[in-house]
């Protein structure tokens, strides 16, 4: 009888090494402590990103020297996290111009039900989700495929849920690892 087992420790899915170029002519950058933005500088090491399928036409942007994620909070705010958590999932959409737009899974517009998208205005900084529409500039990205390349399944049966309680970008919560409580005295 044959029998087929899948190891989880070998990578699985096939991924890309990335740069994205904004319509304005920004690519995404992400520097070691955390800070994201745009660089007109091609050259920049910190503009590597790795695109993970993580779903179906849904990825997480990790950045290659830092490890870490690209993710939205609920007021639409971008952070990175050190660990894949559902704020991480983006949903990429080829548009009508063949640029590529990243909208949250997760957040998007109450009333309208429009998503949050990714972007970066023509300073370079990025834009806060809930201020970003599809048909402008500001979400439209060109991925720079540099290399093709196999990824570990990001924990999905682990995923941090986001907090009920506003928190700081910087401080994502570790799966399996609940705050302590505070002291009583």
């Amino acid at each position: 009888m044959y029998c087929c087992f899948l190891e989880t420790n070998k990578p699985q899915l096939k991924g890309i090494v990335t740069k994205l170029l904004c319509r304005h002519g920004f690519y995404l950058r992400m520097h070691p402590d955390g800070n994201i933005d745009g660089t007109k500088e091609d050259t920049n090491s910190f503009t590597l990103f790795n695109l993970i399928p993580v779903g179906l036409r849904v990825v997480a942007i990790q950045g290659t020297k830092s490890g870490q994620y690209i993710a939205m909070n609920a007021e639409g705010y971008l952070y990175t996290s050190a660990h894949f958590t559902v704020e991480c999932r983006f949903k990429e959409c080829v548009f009508e111009n063949y640029y590529v737009t990243y909208s949250s899974t997760l957040y998007r517009q109450r009333e309208s039900g429009r998503s949050w998208y990714l972007g970066i205005n023509k300073e370079g900084q990025v834009m806060k989700g809930n201020r970003v529409k599809k048909t402008k500039a500001a979400a439209h990205f060109l991925p720079n495929l540099l290399e093709v390349a196999l990824y570990r399944e990001p924990s999905l049966h682990n995923v941090v849920e986001p907090a009920a309680t506003a928190r700081k970008p910087d401080e994502a919560r570790v799966p399996g690892k609940e705050p302590a409580p505070p002291e009583t005295t």
